[in-house]
């Protein structure tokens, strides 16, 4: 995928949504407002701050958020495709996402065949129509809609065919970007590669999103090589946690993709903020980041052992990767 210097590539932070579905987390609202200001004081482009239809907490956020003086960030609501054989206007949970009056919705909707017979137990066909008619009728409301396609590498490995299918249902529509979603957290970087490539050769007119979990270790490498095929939205949680093995880490991905890939993701004079903001964020939400974490630990500069902090001392290129306040981090030598 060729790229332009400077190219744009968006953040996407579910730190309130997927990230609360973390063990052990659990948002006041209070805290919710607490990181929708951390966030957009970085320069994140998209927060994903709930579901209105299924948690009372939510709605109140929202209404309070209203009165936020956000500088930069879009809040996002976050739902489902309409339940099966009825109207979105008819859908309770589709009418909760207008009433949080957010510029942006973001829908997420079955690409696993497997899905959408055995959970959904609905017909392949109906699903297209689920898909279609919420996103055709959202975005008459005049809300800016990303289609999260869940399970994506799982239904493009079974059956690709059906999942492009999807995407269509949701680009046709009017999707202001499709999402591919790893759901499972299992796919493979080569095969996320293959599969990111073909979705952007086929769509090459709307935006390409990654939403990956961790539950192989992968997540950050599944984000990256999205990037490199042309993805140009990225999906995480500032600080990494969310569901089982927890979400794509942003405080390592953003200035990965920035500094070492070339690409614009938050301004530069907010970069140095992002080691500070991390663990803010990581703070409010009680799950301290580990000390070994790229970019923004405690130790992801600390150097120890003679050869290591002679080197240091005499060029810090000899054993650090970037110079460290880029990141608001710091240099610690251990004795």
């Amino acid at each position: 995928m060729v790229k332009t210097r400077g190219e744009k590539v968006k953040i996407f932070d579910s730190t309130l949504r997927d990230g609360a579905q973390g063990e052990g987390i659990s948002f006041s609202v209070l805290d919710k407002l607490k990181i929708v200001s951390l966030l957009d004081d970085l320069g994140i482009d998209y927060v994903e701050a709930g579901n209105p239809g299924s948690n009372p907490k939510d709605l109140e956020f929202f209404e309070k958020v209203a009165t936020l003086p956000l500088k930069r960030v879009r809040l996002v609501a976050f739902g489902a495709t309409r339940r099966r054989n009825i109207l979105p206007q008819d859908d309770a949970n589709i009418r909760s996402l207008l009433t949080a009056n957010t510029p942006a919705v973001a829908i997420f909707g079955k690409s696993w065949d497997f899905q959408v017979t055995d959970v959904l137990n609905t017909t392949l066909k109906e699903n297209l129509k689920m898909i279609s008619s919420t996103i055709a009728y959202l975005v008459e409301q005049g809300k800016e809609v990303h289609f999260d396609a869940e399970h994506f590498y799982d239904g493009y490995q079974d059956n690709p065919s059906y999942a492009l299918e999807c995407l269509n249902a949701a680009a046709e529509a009017g999707a202001a970007s499709l999402v591919l979603c790893d759901t499972r957290g299992a796919s493979l970087p080569s095969f996320v590669r293959e599969a990111t490539r073909v979705v952007v050769e086929t769509f090459p007119n709307i935006e390409i999103g990654i939403h990956s979990h961790n539950d192989i270790s992968f997540a950050d490498a599944n984000s990256i090589v999205a990037v490199e095929e042309g993805a140009r939205q990225v999906q995480g949680t500032l600080a990494g946690f969310g569901e089982r093995c927890g979400n794509a880490f942003l405080a390592s991905i953003i200035p990965t993709v920035q500094l070492k890939m070339g690409f614009s993701v938050i301004p530069e004079e907010s970069l140095s903020k992002l080691t500070l903001i991390a663990h803010s964020v990581a703070e409010i939400a009680n799950n301290p980041i580990s000390h070994d974490k790229p970019y923004v630990g405690r130790s992801a500069f600390a150097h120890k052992g003679g050869m290591h902090i002679d080197g240091v001392g005499k060029n810090p290129r000899s054993f650090e990767h970037i110079d460290p306040l880029k990141v608001g981090n710091e240099r610690r030598l251990l004795m």
